[in-house]
């Protein structure tokens, strides 16, 4: 039997029950594995089940949602990372009937965005472990004495389950497809401390303490089989070394028990009158009568459970009798049918701390407002702004410019396609400007919007719009960033000219399906007399990490045209956005630096400051051609109405050197 030895792990949702005890394993027995772990403190997790890793060197913790295709191929680049172990995912199935296109976008959409980012990275992945559930197999017969083995049909029967074996078929299409070095786990149930009580046992256990009646649903003859997290975090580490790839594993017990049996060992534990403790209550919309799996297949690799239900049962309820309010106020997952509130971009839970040390990325999920110094009653401060884009580059750094300068800001939660949404967090943050940095620009790079021309109008044109047209109504000014990728050289314009694209020019580039809809929506909003347009180009920041900065991404290209174009340094640039807004600026401005700068002459000063023996080649516009899906824009925009307004705004070679290449010279050097 083979054995793989990971050097540098991502686990997702490492904040939850199960991952948070895997993860915690691994730093304690694997001292010279990097453990990364990614979790965007969804309502069920909490960075206190992490403690016990916080102070060890090769642990990580990154907050983020994986639905954000940036910062998982960022993470994969910069942590070089070689094994994925996938829990994310949104799991209790009583959400899941009230809200189902969430469970779609956490547990399908997030898993995708995970596999897309690992095929991008080429061979770098060697293991890709994807953590399913027993669920995906639907219902067991009730004298079944064999379990659903790993061949068994797919058969879900509820939203969340089908969104898990939605998952699996994405899991295994980019394995036979791509060669993704993927292996599947489908476990039955886990409890163990430090779980939410929205599921079964530590809600019975919460209510024991309190005093309060046990709801089971239906009759409680529904079976289920239990297995306790330390073991279930072994079974992961024996998967994790000893699983074969293209392989599925059952982690899973024979030791099965009714809902039933389970309440009344948790009142015999807690010395109560069962009889007097139980109460039925409706049942689910469905709820399967039976879970059973075949787990031989584990087992032959190593795996046992070694945990007694009635030792493992104990353990658990001592760990809550010490640690009642480890999740704070959870009485709405205490109720018979929890709709437990699933925040979009996640909720701080248990931590003021959550530095992931990406540019853009660590504030994403916070309300930011500094206190009010004076000590009578709080002034209503003079700017606050509601941004939309949280989890992109420019959101980020956006958040990252008002906390410094003391602006309260919160990012919107709403979907910019859905009016009432916008509307509801107008109301709530009371927002004197909106910033719009959401928009599809390609996944890795615009010719993903080839392919995915529905997606892209809906956030770049109908999103946009439907913004602008609600802030109207509300008398707000929106800031929205666009891009000068719609226009290329030409006869009036040629390169090496001087003569750039005014504003009031009408766009001549179509190459690409992204500056298509990039154009449509900015003549569109012409029409709207509360936007302020800003054209971005290429742009560039002193996160010489980042992978979206153009300096890294021609970097990494292993050929580059040599042509001049119009770029925006963003260090320069967005804090004069800012200041743009609290001017009240309108209508369409060229926001870049002036002059143009041609890509060996960006290389040239990366070799110069940053890595003296970095070499690159060229080829033609021709020979890109080739090699591209999407044709790209290159052009000089005229910044000569910016820097009217901005006397003091550098040219691009300047702003380049002054706010990009200089503060990363000592650094790049050691």
């Amino acid at each position: 039997m083979s054995t793989f030895t990971p050097k540098n792990i991502l686990i997702t949702g490492a904040a939850g029950f199960i991952a948070s005890h895997v993860a915690n394993r691994l730093v304690r027995n694997y001292p010279e594995y990097k453990i990364v772990v990614l979790d965007k403190l969804d309502y069920c997790s909490s960075q206190k089940n992490l403690y016990p890793s916080n102070s060890s060197p090769n642990f990580k913790f990154v907050k983020g949602d994986i639905g954000s295709a940036d910062l998982v191929n960022y993470l994969l680049i910069t942590e070089n990372i070689d094994t994925i172990m996938h829990f994310a995912a949104q799991t209790h199935v009583d959400n899941s009937f009230g809200n189902s296109f969430e469970f779609t976008k956490n547990n399908i959409y997030g898993t995708h965005v995970l596999l897309e980012a690992c095929k991008v990275t080429g061979s770098q992945i060697r293991r890709f472990i994807h953590v399913s559930t027993d669920e995906v197999y639907g219902e067991t017969d009730e004298d079944a004495v064999v379990g659903n083995h790993e061949a068994s049909q797919l058969l879900p029967t509820n939203p969340y389950s089908a969104t898990k074996a939605g998952a699996e078929m994405l899991v295994m299409a980019y394995g036979r497809s791509y060669g993704l070095p993927v292996i599947t786990t489908r476990g039955n149930n886990v409890y163990g401390p430090n779980q939410f009580p929205e599921k079964l046992i530590p809600k019975f256990i919460l209510l024991a303490l309190r005093g309060q009646p046990l709801p089971i649903h239906g009759d409680g003859s529904n079976v289920r089989s239990y297995l306790y997290c330390e073991d279930v975090a072994e079974a992961f580490e024996v998967v994790l070394h000893k699983g074969e790839v293209g392989h599925v594993y059952n982690i899973g017990t024979k030791r099965e028990r009714r809902v039933i049996d389970v309440a009344q060992d948790i009142c015999k534990l807690f010395n109560k009158d069962a009889d007097k403790c139980i109460q039925f209550v409706e049942n689910r919309p469905f709820n399967d009568q039976r879970y059973f799996l075949d787990d031989e297949k584990l087992k032959n690799l190593g795996w046992a459970e070694r945990t007694a239900w009635e030792d493992g049962l104990r353990k658990t309820m001592e760990w809550y009798i010490s640690n009642p309010d480890w999740w704070g106020d959870v009485s709405g997952a205490l109720i018979p049918h929890p709709r437990m509130l699933m925040m979009p971009g996640g909720t701080d839970r248990g931590s003021e701390k959550s530095e992931s040390g990406l540019s853009g990325n660590a504030s994403q999920a916070k309300t930011l407002v500094p206190a009010a110094k004076n000590s009578g009653s709080p002034q209503k401060p003079a700017y606050k702004f509601l941004i939309y884009g949280r989890t992109g580059w420019l959101g980020g750094l956006l958040g990252e410019l008002c906390e410094k300068q003391g602006i309260p800001y919160e990012y919107g939660k709403g979907c910019l396609q859905d009016r009432a949404s916008l509307l509801a967090d107008i109301a709530a943050v009371k927002p004197t400007h909106v910033f719009n940095a959401a928009g599809l620009t390609g996944r890795p790079n615009v010719d993903w919007c080839e392919s995915h021309k529905v997606e892209t109008i809906r956030t770049n044109v109908v999103g946009t719009l439907t913004l602008a047209d609600v802030c109207r109504e509300q008398g707000l000014l929106v800031m929205n960033y666009a891009t000068g990728c719609i226009f290329e050289y030409d006869a009036a314009h040629p390169e090496g000219s001087g003569i750039g694209f005014k504003e009031d020019d009408t766009p001549n580039f179509a190459g690409s399906y992204y500056s298509k809809t990039k154009a449509m929506v900015e003549d569109l909003l012409k029409e709207f007399d509360n936007v302020c347009t800003l054209r971005v180009r290429m742009p560039i920041s002193s996160d010489l990490e980042n992978p979206r900065n153009f300096i890294i991404k021609i970097s990494r290209y292993n050929k580059v045209v040599n042509i001049p174009n119009s770029m925006t340094v963003l260090d320069e640039l967005l804090p004069i956005s800012i200041e743009m807004a609290k001017r009240n600026l309108r209508g369409v401005w060229n926001f870049t630096n002036p002059g143009v700068v041609s890509h060996n002459e960006c290389l040239e000063l990366y070799k110069k400051y940053i890595n003296q023996e970095f070499k690159w080649s060229n080829f033609t516009l021709e020979e890109q051609a080739k090699v591209i899906v999407a044709a790209r824009s290159n052009n000089e925009m005229d910044a000569s109405k910016l820097k009217k307004e901005f006397p003091e705004l550098l040219s691009i070679k300047e702003s380049l050197i002054k706010y990009v290449f200089e503060p990363n010279k000592k650094t790049s050097a050691a």
